[in-house]
């Protein structure tokens, strides 16, 4: 094991560990980051980092240089640093974001404070578990379904049909818009049928839906179809609010909502059976 040895002029405080800038540093800013390690019994806790941000424009860069340069410990997931895998998604300032899409110029004056995303198991310091939130993505079956197994020939799609799926298709599953919503932290973890699915999984449930190629609309809407797994959604607009692909939500649960009272009174084979 390494010991690591605080930097010159830092401190161990109550709330954590106090991290200082480097001497001649000129422009610096404040840090306060979740820390917990499953391996230390003194948990959780917020280290407190005075960063030299003259070359940092994003929060992620922050990160980094902390990373590199001041506490080797700190823990995160990135990966693209371009807005497109979710990786670094986080609660910066008590919103979830993006880190590496999070300018540094967007959070005005003032400390910055980086904690992991809401409501979510953290496995350590930023990093969070979402097993259950990519097991819910799996149950909408997000990918093309239909009742022709071989086609003579391709599913063509008009370019009016394909302009319905903006907005859906951009979605990275970051999951910035679940763990922002208080009816899926109360609701979106109970391991059985009385479970709400969330924003992201349900956007994506309505990207297939919306597609003209897809032709299991009925099944996929019976899937959905209890008290829990879309009506649990009251609408106040988190996760819309939050998204950092500018994508909402809260409109295509709607559009689920408005299908489900729409579409014609067919069941299912398994439906018809249990009644």
């Amino acid at each position: 094991m390494v010991e690591l040895t605080l930097p010159k002029n830092s401190k161990v405080n109550r709330n954590g560990k106090t991290y200082a800038a480097k001497d001649g540093a000129e422009n610096t800013r404040t840090f306060r980051v979740y820390r917990y390690d499953p391996s230390t019994p003194d948990n959780p806790s917020v280290d407190t980092y005075e960063v030299d941000v003259s070359n940092v424009s994003m929060v992620l860069d922050a990160l980094i240089k902390i990373k590199n340069e001041m506490d080797p410990t700190l823990s995160f997931r990135r990966s693209c640093r371009e807005g497109v895998c979710g990786s670094c998604a986080m609660n910066i300032n008590g919103a979830n974001t993006l880190a590496c899409t999070k300018g540094m110029d967007e959070l005005g004056n003032g400390d910055v404070s980086v904690y992991p995303l809401p409501h979510q198991p953290v496995v350590r310091d930023l990093v969070t578990d979402l097993s259950k939130f990519y097991e819910q993505h799996a149950y909408i079956e997000p990918y093309l379904q239909a009742k022709t197994d071989d086609p003579e020939t391709e599913w063509r799609q008009s370019p009016e049909d394909r302009a319905k799926l903006d907005g859906l298709y951009e979605c990275i599953l970051c999951a910035c818009c679940s763990t922002s919503c208080p009816s899926y932290w109360w609701n979106g973890d109970k391991d059985g049928k009385d479970e709400y699915l969330g924003p992201a999984a349900l956007l994506q449930a309505y990207r297939w839906l919306a597609d003209s190629r897809d032709q299991l609309d009925n099944e996929r809407l019976d899937k959905l179809e209890d008290e829990f797994k879309l009506y649990r959604c009251h609408t106040i607009m988190n996760c819309t609010q939050v998204c950092p692909k500018h994508l909402n939500p809260a409109k295509a649960i709607s559009d689920i909502k408005r299908m489900m009272v729409n579409r014609p009174d067919k069941k299912t084979p398994e439906k018809q059976a249990a009644e």
